[in-house]
């Protein structure tokens, strides 16, 4: 996991869910709240949301979330960013 200082400032969510899609994970609009979207893990069923302000502080603990549920680095998110 990255310090929050080595995280970029100005990741779209959008760019992150396409990433993220590529890597095994489903998006759905229907499953947040609101301005919200929920993110499935296909192979462990496990999810959790991702919120439309992606700030330093919280991508930091959406990147934890996403790596303890389907075992994605932030260096892998990267790659397909």
């Amino acid at each position: 996991m990255p310090s929050r200082s080595k995280l970029p400032d100005n990741l779209k969510r959008k760019k992150l869910c396409r990433a993220l899609e590529r890597l095994g994970f489903e998006i759905s609009t229907k499953g947040g709240n609101g301005s919200h979207i929920k993110i499935t893990h296909i192979r462990s069923q496990k999810s959790t949301t991702i919120p439309d302000d992606l700030r330093k502080d919280v991508l930091y603990y959406v990147l934890k979330e996403i790596q303890k549920i389907g075992g994605v680095t932030w260096n892998d998110i990267k790659k397909h960013l």
